[in-house]
């Protein structure tokens, strides 16, 4: 994704980034004439999938989401609307512009530190890390603040392709949450999606391709 990993990023980040992003996916497919594309996608990239399938629910034959929710706010916040989380999201949004002025080696042991609650395979992250480090702050900072204050919940129902979901909780156990917890969260974010297979790797992080690579494959597998 422009931004990401060394990617020359978007030059008007002010125009929207997931706007943006969703043209150049529309764009791709259309000129390389694919047909029913199956898309897939990780973290941010699931919440364009989803907006993909929300905006235009002919053109993917399955969707494929890897631990993304339709608002993010929400498991932090139950109440918040995408409006009221606009203070949040834009305190969050300067403090990560503010660290695209860092040096690569404070970029590199913010990374290594914030990544270990996030993938659990250790082989990992240092192959992670560097993608953190070349990425472009300002990117991510636009990209992070638009997921807190886009809520896609209710327009699931547009979605028609049939629809993997695979979750994370795991992480999230020295907090006092459980795979029953985390399962009911997730079945309330996606409760509007019709066309939905939903489950959860039972000790894989948020990187789940990576941390439980079996539980991945088998269900790629299976739904497709």
């Amino acid at each position: 994704l422009p931004g990401f990993a060394g990617q020359a990023p978007l030059e008007n980040l002010e125009a929207g980034f997931f706007k943006q992003i969703k043209s150049l996916v529309y764009d791709y497919i259309e000129d390389n004439q694919i047909e029913n594309p199956i898309i897939v996608g990780h973290s941010l990239g699931g919440f364009l999938a989803l907006q993909i399938g929300i905006e235009k629910p002919e053109l993917a034959e399955k969707l494929v989401i890897v631990d993304a929710l339709p608002f993010m706010t929400a498991i932090q916040i139950p109440t918040a609307t995408a409006e009221s989380s606009k203070p949040f999201a834009d305190n969050m949004r300067q403090q990560m512009r503010a660290a695209a002025n860092q040096t690569d080696e404070q970029k590199r042991a913010y990374q290594q530190m914030s990544l270990q609650s996030l993938i659990r395979n250790k082989d990992y992250i240092s192959q992670a890390t560097e993608w953190g480090v070349k990425s472009d702050m300002n990117t991510m900072a636009q990209a992070m603040y638009e997921m807190y204050t886009i809520d896609i919940r209710s327009d699931l129902t547009k979605i028609k392709a049939p629809t993997l979901v695979l979750g994370a909780w795991a992480a999230y156990e020295s907090y006092g949450s459980t795979k029953e917890s985390v399962m009911s969260m997730y079945k309330a974010q996606y409760a509007k999606h019709q066309h939905l297979d939903l489950d959860l790797s039972e000790g894989g992080y948020h990187f789940i391709m990576w941390d439980d690579p079996e539980f991945f494959h088998n269900w790629l597998n299976k739904f497709l």
